[in-house]
């Protein structure tokens, strides 16, 4: 995931310093694809997520164990100015975490010290899009948005808890996100390198029934923080 998030900004940063190359005059690409009023496309990508924990109390912090998650959508794009545009990119976006617990005497096995927390969004985001002018066929662009999902994994209503093996979270959260990329005009579609960062708004954490809980009695929030590294052709 780090080279890949180097790679990528390496990439879109590479561009502006070739100044030169970019302003040389070339054959454009696609010279009318940005002036259509609604414009279609897909993407997918990579993601890495992790929790961002606040305690009750000074404790040892609860470890998270990140993997490499998938995402796939569509995107609906909106121009509305020659720099600015608004979009959506509903998709599916997988991610799998483990937490870490501390050792407790309340643990009756080594096996409780250790929740899987594997999550199934569907990701509902709005978009503003910043973009420089075009420089021959590379346009970088900025963004910002919010976002609601439906986590089909969170067994927010499950009535068994951690005490039965069952970590719970909450079903809709609410993310904002930022994120940078450089749109390409190839001779037939438009590719887009991007990278953005996602951070949840709000508690996502289900408490256990019992509020002695090991696992959930000190946390007084949980909410979740990604980056993600999709590829768009439009």
């Amino acid at each position: 995931m780090r080279f890949l998030i180097l790679s990528l900004f390496l990439l879109l940063f590479s561009i502006p310093s070739q100044a030169q190359w970019l302003t040389r005059p070339r054959v454009q690409n696609n010279q009318n694809f940005d002036k259509a009023p609604i414009s279609w496309g897909y993407y997918f990508g990579v993601n890495s997520f992790d929790f961002n924990f606040d305690y009750q109390s000074e404790q040892r912090d609860i470890e998270v164990e990140r993997s490499i998650g998938f995402n796939v959508g569509l995107l609906g794009n909106l121009r509305l100015s020659e720099y600015v545009d608004l979009r959506t990119e509903p998709g599916l976006v997988y991610v799998q975490r483990n937490l870490l617990y501390a050792p407790d005497p309340r643990f009756e096995n080594e096996s409780d010290r250790t929740r899987e927390v594997a999550s199934t969004y569907i990701y509902l985001p709005l978009i503003l899009k910043f973009s420089t002018k075009r420089l021959n066929n590379a346009r970088p662009f900025v963004t910002f948005g919010v976002a609601t999902a439906t986590n089909l994994s969170s067994n927010e209503d499950n009535p068994d808890d951690n005490f039965t093996g069952q970590f719970r979270t909450k079903t809709n959260p609410l993310f904002y996100e930022v994120g940078f990329g450089v749109d390409l005009y190839l001779y037939f579609f438009k590719f887009t390198p991007s990278i953005k960062g996602v951070f949840a708004i709000g508690d996502e954490l289900v408490p256990d029934n019992r509020p002695n809980s090991p696992w959930t009695e000190n946390i007084n929030q949980m909410a979740s923080r990604g980056i993600f590294i999709n590829f768009t052709f439009q």
